[in-house]
């Protein structure tokens, strides 16, 4: 995609949401950092039920280990894989008190070291939680940045890194959560919404859906 079309699809996607943000309900890092731990595989809606009741009783490290995990189990089970994601929430917790004085530490090597975060978790807490600039590739991305043709490749750390070079400096801090709701509400995996997408024109997706008239291919 032309330097030029990036540009304007991130102003688009801008005007259409100016302050995005993540869909987990959180108020501290540490929330954020365990909400998106328990997100793998799960939706936001279905995490944010759970954390619902969960956060009034545990929402620091310390609650976190007083509570258990046992208990953390019964808070989590409507969530995929709530086993190991209570194992990990559990463990994480002790680390962060025995390592970060209880505090969420803003290095990516940091939490990276913590146990059920990887790559894109760390990505969504340092851009949600500390404002870096950082780009999380889920699911959604993946896919809108290979249909779009802003930043195609075969894996995640391909996209990641590709989409860190073409993105504007402008446009960094917010192009992660553009994109997923992008992903998540128009460019949908198994029938995109592209007659009512603002980047149509701009997207390489050859495979569009039926647009009104403007040109779009049909399926």
């Amino acid at each position: 995609m032309k330097r030029a079309d990036v540009i304007e699809l991130f102003r688009r996607l801008r005007e259409l949401d100016p302050h995005p943000t993540t869909e987990l309900a959180y108020s501290t890092p540490f929330e954020l950092l365990v909400s998106v731990v328990l997100s793998a595989q799960a939706t936001d809606v279905g995490v944010n039920k759970a954390t619902k009741k969960l956060y009034p009783i545990a929402n620091t490290p310390q609650a976190m280990l007083d509570l258990g995990e046992e208990a953390l189990r019964r808070h989590i089970s409507t969530i995929g894989l709530f086993n190991t994601k209570a194992k990990n929430v559990i463990s994480l917790s002790l680390r962060l008190i025995e390592q970060h004085g209880g505090e969420v530490p803003r290095s990516r090597e940091a939490l990276e070291a913590l146990p059920g975060v990887g790559r894109k978790t760390a990505n969504v807490v340092l851009n949600t939680a500390f404002g870096e600039p950082t780009i999380a590739v889920d699911t959604h991305i993946f896919r809108v940045a290979n249909r779009t043709g802003l930043a195609p490749g075969k894996d995640v750390r391909t996209v990641e890194d590709k989409l860190v070079k073409v993105i504007p400096a402008e446009f960094r801090q917010d192009a992660h959560h553009w994109l997923i709701l992008h992903g998540r509400y128009v460019c949908k995996a198994r029938k995109p919404d592209c007659p009512h997408c603002v980047i149509r024109d701009l997207c390489r997706y050859k495979d569009k859906t039926r647009g009104t008239g403007n040109g779009e291919r049909g399926t």
